[in-house]
């Protein structure tokens, strides 16, 4: 029988009770909570660990036991620098066991954009939750914006970058 073993970035997402090492064929299901929230955030397509009809969704409180970074940029969407707060976005492909070379991420008014997973792993991008250390209201590009540490690197500076950062978040496919 195969084994699965709980990823270490989904360790905030799950309670000392929880059994860590399950038959692989129940691990999906097993391993990640459901929302008990409003879902805020849905995951599909190439992940291997799911919560509902092979999907991965995810309340706010979900998010908000992950890792949680923060960072102030100079975005093109506002007039001075801002903090954002949210968990990176590697964390969560982690905590789904994320497959796929790129994601489609989508909002909530169907702008769509294609993302190479590699943008995760060279580039502490997030998914912020927070911006100045409040909740993002709807109609201020929340409740979550996908960003890239703009000021951190140079190369992100850029139009490809800038149309990466997905804000009224709402699904991403893995690919």
């Amino acid at each position: 029988m195969a084994w699965a073993f709980l990823p270490l970035a989904l360790a905030p997402l799950v309670t000392p009770a929880t059994v860590l090492a399950v038959p692989a064929d129940t691990a999906a299901q097993a391993l990640l909570p459901e929302p008990t929230g409003p879902v805020v955030l849905s995951i599909g397509g190439a992940l291997r660990l799911t919560n509902k009809d092979g999907q991965a969704h995810f309340d706010m409180a979900m998010l908000e036991r992950l890792p949680q970074t923060s960072f102030q940029t100079q975005t093109p969407w506002y007039g001075q620098p801002r903090k954002f707060t949210g968990p990176l976005l590697r964390d969560v492909l982690a905590a789904v066991g994320a497959n796929g070379q790129t994601l489609e991420a989508r909002a909530l008014n169907d702008y769509r954009v294609t993302i190479p997973v590699a943008d995760t792993q060279r580039y502490d991008v997030i998914i912020a939750r927070l911006i100045d250390d409040k909740p993002m209201p709807l109609r201020d590009k929340g409740p979550l914006f996908i960003v890239y540490p703009f000021d951190r690197h140079s190369e992100l500076r850029s139009s490809l970058y800038y149309g990466r950062s997905a804000w009224q978040l709402r699904r991403l496919d893995l690919r």
